[in-house]
């Protein structure tokens, strides 16, 4: 996944925006990432990756080279978890 790809596929918030976010905010704990244009806030499925970002910027690692999947396995892998009823993305998501 680049950058300019969205990590909150309910609220469009980009990977770029995540890391800035924790670059320039510096939250104490991964749950104030959703004060990020409300990233983690809608379906959930982000939020793993999104505690897997506020961690390595905790240990001073290398936040942009933080393992995520391709943005399309990405977007199939939510699908399917939407689908199985473990998350429901609000009316305005895609």
């Amino acid at each position: 996944m680049n950058d300019d790809e969205h990590l909150c596929l309910c609220f469009h918030v980009t990977k770029r925006k995540v890391i800035n976010y924790l670059r320039i905010e510096r939250p104490r704990a991964a749950s104030q990432l959703a004060e990020c244009h409300g990233a983690g806030t809608g379906c959930g499925w982000c939020r793993p990756f999104l505690k897997k970002l506020f961690e390595a910027s905790r240990e001073a690692a290398d936040v942009e080279g933080v393992d995520l999947p391709s943005s399309d396995d990405y977007a199939t892998s939510r699908s399917a978890y939407v689908k199985s009823g473990k998350g429901t993305p609000p009316p305005s998501a895609s």
